[in-house]
């Protein structure tokens, strides 16, 4: 007889039963607090649950090392109950993985919780396992991107699909950020259809919606004129994110506006090797690096923009665009993975084939040109998002899905 997912998951929860009469308690498992998408997506469900009097909340992670920045300090400052297990880091490592995993289990047993959520790949692969032993009532996965991709080695991504199948039988839901993100799962043979629940990232959308109050501010801080069109990337500094791309299309978009800028908002890796690149084409006066900044600068840099511009050659759903469209700034983006569920193409921005500069350069072009197209544009783009994109509206999404399967 073949062993299902819905048998194992029943299996486990046969010996632990939800007691309604209390708070619920949910863990939610992420590999490392950095500053990015899906860090800031599970810090925002983490600190709306904690201001819900139904929740109480735990959230454990790895030590947040890397050079995009912690969150960890945010969490703080807003008294999220931390856990840290220092050997929980992104890299394989069977030896730390199987401590990491004997810790989990052990603090589980200890802390009984009711929902076990989990994010990101590595945490998604032992908080799943540590849930289902444990038999905690709620195992629940979110997926921010997936782990296999087209620019990943071959075993690689037969190692993560046959594990994130495997994992799937131990998870009562899997939400993706995008239905675009839960169709490649399912076609990878990741989990059954009704498995998935899509709930798009939730952020602060009321700091974008309310961010033209800085626009001024943080052009007099960069030096930027008031007249300037500057077209905005969001994105780290760092492999397959697309600046590159963008460093070559501004070449052609300089050439018909001269006093164009581009404002590169984030730190990474490969700084050096961008600014050479820009200094080699002589394009030194149209380029700005902010560097490194908190999420919470990011609606006021935003604010600045008049365009954005999206080049990731890989991405879940990226934040950037709902955040710009929030803003009122019409988007140029690639057509990959989620695009075109947040991008409506020639209403809110452009949808561009991947590497298809042509294309690109005109459309960046035909906005830089047209102040009352951007407007336009900017206007259907922000009555599009809102509110699909507010963390409050993704966090209520989530209780609600907690409790159907507790009720079930």
């Amino acid at each position: 007889m073949k062993l299902s997912g819905s048998m194992l998951r029943n299996i486990s929860h046969n010996n632990h039963q939800y007691n309604h009469m209390k708070k619920m308690k949910v863990a939610h498992i992420i590999t490392r607090l950095i500053v990015g998408g899906a860090q800031e997506n599970t810090l925002s469900t983490v600190l709306r649950q904690m201001n819900n009097p139904e929740f109480e909340v735990t959230l454990i992670t790895g030590p947040g090392l890397g050079p995009e920045g912690s969150l960890e300090e945010k969490a703080r400052q807003n008294g999220v109950v931390m856990v840290t297990f220092q050997h929980m880091r992104r890299a394989i490592n069977p030896i730390r993985d199987t401590i990491v995993l004997s810790q989990l289990i052990s603090h589980c047993i200890t802390q009984k919780y009711d929902v076990i959520h989990t994010h990101s790949s590595k945490a998604g692969i032992l908080g799943r396992i540590a849930g289902f032993l444990t038999h905690c009532p709620v195992v629940v996965h979110t997926i921010h991107g997936l782990p296999f991709h087209p620019y990943e080695k071959k075993w690689k991504n037969c190692m993560y699909i046959l594990l994130e199948k495997f994992c799937a039988l131990l998870s009562d839901k899997i939400i993706t950020v995008s239905d675009t993100m839960r169709d490649k799962a399912l076609e990878a043979g990741v989990g059954c259809r009704e498995q998935y629940a899509t709930i798009y990232s939730g952020m602060d959308i009321d700091a974008f919606l309310n961010s033209g109050q800085y626009r001024d501010s943080v052009r007099k801080k960069y030096n930027i004129n008031p007249e300037t069109v500057v077209i905005g990337k969001i994105a780290r500094l760092f492999h397959l994110k697309g600046h590159d791309f963008v460093i070559d299309a501004a070449r052609d978009i300089v050439k018909a506006h001269p006093n164009a800028v581009f404002l590169f908002i984030g730190g990474g890796i490969l700084e050096n090797d961008l600014k050479s690149r820009i200094n080699s084409f002589g394009l030194n006066k149209n380029f700005i690096f902010t560097g490194l900044v908190p999420p919470t600068e990011i609606p006021k840099l935003v604010s600045a923009m008049d365009i954005l511009v999206h080049t990731s050659l890989r991405e879940g759903l990226a934040r950037a665009l709902p955040q710009a469209l929030a803003s009122g700034k019409p988007v140029v983006t690639f057509d990959i993975d989620s695009a075109h569920e947040v991008v409506e193409d020639g209403l809110s921005g452009y949808l561009v084939k991947p590497g298809d500069s042509t294309h690109f350069v005109q459309a960046v072009n035909k906005l830089v040109a047209d102040r009352a197209l951007r407007e336009k544009m900017g206007a259907h783009g922000r009555s599009h998002v809102v509110p699909r994109f507010s963390d409050e509206y993704m966090a209520d999404q989530i209780n609600k899905l907690y409790k159907d399967i507790l009720n079930k």
